[in-house]
């Protein structure tokens, strides 16, 4: 896999969980910037060689400091809630969508690439999975419409005015290094209840469908987007396999060996029913392949949060 070098590369959230996972990869053999304002990132997270700016995307002259003369932006900063954009919209597009609009501007004026975060909420409650790229999007929440309007700002940004960007359209991301809480992923708080022998707390009856991708395989697509001549484009980043919410939280209470039981509580707001990733158009373009299957995913998540 070709990693970028000698660039003076942006992370923005990068001391999160994915943008954490891209600046180790990429710091040996570049100039790291990382920008976060650290509300959920961790600053141990970030590489010692990496430059962490410590501030808020939205304040224009941290943005000015944090985008001079960069090359490469990988763009993670988010506000990453569902539920959170529900009970706080106007916060939640502040943080999403108004924020990502001033950094594509400060691209455009350093020429600079930008890979995106986009996300499956864009396509709210599908007609059908596997969901292709240009099937209909209608988005069951802020969060959803927020990264919507990004993914569409991105691709025009490279008709009208020549930036390359690439939107990566990420489905349900998990792995090593994703802290359990409120707003995290389901599978870093199953593992957390199953490593504590808590209840396995189900949202609604366990039939959702989703497709969990491992971090590797998120930083592989950001890899490939950053040095693809497909820009414009926005991509599918999943597995292509699916698997529901109660068999997902019956394989981690195999794996961590746990006297969990799992428990189901009311559905939430804006949640969707089945989610799935077509990614043929990934694998065609730049080459993507899934590597981790979900059963080696999960042990390696859990080895690590037995260790942390």
């Amino acid at each position: 896999m070709e990693w970028p070098s000698n660039q003076t590369i942006l992370i923005t959230g990068g001391a999160g969980f994915i943008g954490s996972h891209l600046a180790t990869g990429l710091v040996e053999e570049n100039d790291i910037r990382v920008l976060d304002n650290l509300t959920s990132g961790e600053r141990s997270k970030i590489p010692q060689d990496a430059t962490l700016i410590e501030g808020d995307l939205r304040d224009k002259d941290t943005l000015e400091r944090a985008t001079e003369n960069v090359d490469l932006i990988f763009h993670e900063a988010a506000l990453v809630s569902v539920q959170g954009s529900v009970e706080a919209p106007l916060t939640s597009h502040d943080i999403n969508a108004t924020a990502t609009l001033e950094l594509l501007e400060a691209a455009r004026r350093e020429d600079a690439r930008v890979v995106l975060a986009s996300s499956a909420a864009i396509y709210g409650h599908p007609d059908r999975v596997p969901i292709e790229e240009s099937d209909s999007k209608t988005p069951a929440s802020p969060y959803g419409i927020d990264k919507l309007a990004i993914d569409h700002y991105a691709r025009r940004y490279y008709d009208l005015y020549d930036l390359e960007t690439v939107a990566l359209r990420y489905f349900n991301a998990y792995g090593p290094g994703q802290t359990a809480g409120d707003y995290s992923g389901v599978i870093s708080i199953f593992c957390d209840q199953a490593i504590n022998d808590d209840p396995i707390t189900v949202h609604g009856d366990g039939g959702q469908t989703r497709d969990f991708v491992f971090i590797d395989d998120i930083v592989q697509a950001n890899l490939k987007a950053a040095t693809t001549d497909h820009v414009g484009t926005a991509y599918n980043v999943g597995t292509g396999q699916t698997v529901s919410v109660q068999e997902l939280a019956k394989t981690i209470v195999d794996v961590t060996d746990s006297d969990s039981e799992i428990t189901y509580t009311e559905g939430r707001d804006g949640d969707i029913r089945h989610s799935g990733a077509d990614i043929s158009a990934i694998q065609a373009d730049l080459g993507y392949e899934p590597t981790v299957s979900l059963f080696d995913g999960l042990e390696q998540t859990v080895d690590w949060y037995r260790q942390h």
